[in-house]
């Protein structure tokens, strides 16, 4: 797989992605989300081609305390071939060279999938709770 920064023409396929993979929520406007990052860090925003498709997407950010991963989608067809594996090891790669000491990430709970999967890589769950505001 091709890992590069994602490109405006990729827009489509990676929302296609991201529905795919059950990413996509109502409360979550995936081009709104999309034309956000681009404004931090877009170099963080990964996508993954396999025979000329988009196949694995994340998102990443550092804060210069905590780095961050959202939007971690595979095509489901592709699912355990180690392509989610290596698009975090690539943002891995890209925040450690920022700096970044350790990174978080938030998983739905019904998710367990992704759970496991996360785990998988060396991630463990903190014990914490996670809370949220919407400011617009």
């Amino acid at each position: 797989m091709n890992i590069r920064p994602y490109e405006q023409q990729d827009q489509d396929e990676v929302i296609a992605l991201w529905r795919a993979c059950g990413l996509v929520k109502p409360q979550n406007d995936p081009y709104s989300d999309i034309a956000v990052k681009l404004t931090t860090q877009p170099e963080l925003f990964l996508v993954g081609k396999l025979g000329g498709r988009i196949v694995a997407s994340l998102m990443a950010g550092f804060d210069g305390h905590r780095g961050w991963i959202n939007y971690l989608a595979v095509d489901p067809a592709r699912r355990r071939s180690c392509l989610g594996r290596e698009i975090v090891a690539k943002a891995e790669e890209k925040l450690r060279a920022l700096g970044c000491p350790k990174i978080n990430l938030q998983v739905r709970l019904h998710n367990q999938e992704a759970v496991a999967f996360y785990k998988s890589l060396g991630f463990v769950e903190d014990a914490v709770v996670s809370l949220g505001k919407r400011l617009g």
